[in-house]
């Protein structure tokens, strides 16, 4: 079972579904023919796109809209908030090559903001998965959601087996670890688990959770990695800003509790354009560099060692 299969799925099975694109058909190339005048091509026009997803969506259909992540959330932002957010109309918002996935393209198509934007938008629900069968377990219950969604696609080949036990809002917990919990979400998963690896041979007890859905977001797993690590690590391939650490941040202080909290994350620029491997490497992203930087962490404030 493919994407696209689900959403051919769901166009055959329900009248409501329709498939749109702002003449971004990556992940979509073959439905045009199979789905006949229930897909859409726009055009290079992002704000179009959304407006026409509202207008149908006001219509009783649940419109699948397609674009390059960077272009959708900031080029069409007012139009997703005033006509998707305000009214709450169930329209999914797919981001293509969001966060390192945009690889060899430079700052203009960096999509490393998105989560930022789309979570600050109220009603609009954030669904960021670890690899492609993560994305396809959770891609039905989100797009049946009533709820308008932002999904940052993802593609990568998945490094472990996920639960299907899918439920918005509640994260997918690998593991449990009493010295140090990494929190992350999207394409970085498969480098924390390298990480938690080497960390774990390095004699810390290590807990590994993938968030899933950054909104709504799992604060009962957050409050227990808060209670039950030394140190909580936020992971994303976005700017520090209005992600995952900024996310829980608000949580444990929301919550009256403390933790020490690392973020690994995008600081005040955009990533060096390369191959996707190359990106990682460059920016410090690998799971060994990852790993290192908690390393000196632990060791920087004692804990255990």
């Amino acid at each position: 079972m493919t994407y696209e299969d689900i959403l051919r799925e769901l166009v055959e099975h329900d009248n409501r579904f329709m498939v749109l694109t702002a003449e971004n058909r990556a992940a979509i190339r073959n439905l045009p023919d199979q789905i006949g005048d229930r897909f859409i091509d726009t055009g290079i026009t992002e704000q179009t796109l959304v407006g026409v997803a509202a207008g149908l969506a006001l219509r009783g259909r649940i419109p699948v809209a397609h674009a390059l992540a960077t272009f959708l959330t900031m080029r069409a932002f007012e139009f997703i908030r005033t006509d998707v957010g305000i009214s709450g109309l169930p329209v999914k918002l797919v981001g293509g090559f969001s966060g390192f996935l945009s690889e060899a393209n430079g700052p203009t198509h960096q999509a490393i903001e998105d989560v930022s934007i789309m979570r600050g938008i109220p009603n609009i629900n954030v669904f960021c998965p670890a690899d492609e069968e993560d994305m396809l377990i959770g891609l039905r219950k989100v797009l049946l959601s009533p709820d308008p969604f932002y999904i940052r696609y993802n593609n990568v080949k998945p490094a472990i087996r996920h639960s299907k036990d899918f439920e918005i809002g509640k994260a997918e917990v690998i593991a449990e670890g009493t010295d140090i919990t990494l929190l992350v979400y999207g394409l970085m998963f498969t480098e924390a688990i390298s990480a938690r690896e080497i960390l774990e041979m390095s004699g810390y007890s290590t807990g590994l959770v993938n968030m899933r859905t950054v909104k709504p977001i799992d604060e009962e797993v957050i409050l227990r990695a808060a209670e039950s690590s030394e140190l909580v690590v936020t992971i994303e391939d976005h700017f520090l800003t209005g992600g995952l650490y900024s996310i829980v941040c608000e949580t444990i202080v929301r919550n009256n509790h403390k933790a020490e909290v690392l973020p690994i994350a995008l600081q005040d620029t955009w990533f060096k354009p390369a191959l996707l491997k190359d990106v990682l490497e460059y920016e410090g992203f690998t799971g060994k560099a990852i790993a290192e930087k908690v390393i000196g962490r632990m060791k920087q404030h004692d804990y255990r060692k």
